[in-house]
């Protein structure tokens, strides 16, 4: 799935005008990467970064400041979404390998589930498993992993437990959804995690005491299925 960013300020002929002069970003969804798409996910990404530059949190913020793109090429950002074991230990390398900078979007909540609860808990919460995760074992990376992620590439919450937004109905949901997890997240990478998405791509300005925490917690960009959003 692709994404494009907005252009602040921009007219619908301000976007079209920037979409021709290469002044966009191109996202791409991942959810599980096991092993045995090792192949196949370097053959992408490879693609990706033949054709595209790298885009940092910094180059986000730049581009997000001025509507002007600084690289020669149209910026990539390749999203992993959930906090998969194999994000960690398949996609990241792959990414690196390309050049590119991945961006992880964790559930955090599903970190902190003991191991052999990891297989039940995603089957309950929408993080789609594959036949290559097998009942038992690890399958959400180490909050050690994601500290190590931070070193290098773009980490930061996507809800405490795959919520999606329309379901937070109470303070308390709220709480351990959207304000917890940045705290840990920051807590965990001694950064300020800057973006937020949720299950099934929400935007911004769909439900307003969500959207009203999420300012609250400090998140600067949120993630949805068609576009990323700058909340300043």
């Amino acid at each position: 799935m692709t994404q494009h960013a907005e252009v602040p300020g921009a007219s619908f002929t301000g976007h079209e005008r920037a979409f021709r002069e290469g002044r966009f970003l191109r996202v791409v969804n991942y959810h599980n990467t096991p092993e045995a798409d090792t192949e196949k996910v370097r053959a992408e990404l490879r693609s990706l970064a033949e054709r595209f530059d790298p885009v940092t949190l910094e180059d986000l913020d730049a581009f997000r400041a001025t509507g002007e793109w600084h690289k020669s090429r149209p910026g990539i950002i390749p999203v992993f979404y959930e906090g998969y074991r194999n994000n960690a230990e398949v996609a990241a390398p792959l990414a690196e390998e390309a050049g590119l900078t991945g961006w992880f979007f964790i559930c955090t909540a599903f970190l902190d589930v003991p191991v052999a609860e990891q297989f039940d808990y995603a089957n309950a919460h929408n993080i789609d498993l594959v036949p290559e995760d097998r009942e038992g074992d690890r399958l959400a990376m180490t909050w050690d992993q994601v500290a190590d992620l931070s070193t290098r590439h773009v980490v930061t919450p996507h809800t405490a437990s795959h919520a999606s937004a329309a379901s937070l109905e109470t303070d308390e949901a709220i709480r351990y959804e959207v304000l917890e997890p940045k705290r840990r997240m920051d807590e965990v990478t001694g950064q300020d995690a800057a973006c937020t998405a949720f299950l099934w791509g929400t935007p911004f300005g769909t439900n307003p005491r969500v959207d009203a925490a999420v300012r609250e917690a400090g998140y600067r960009y949120q993630f949805s299925n068609t576009m990323v959003q700058y909340l300043g």
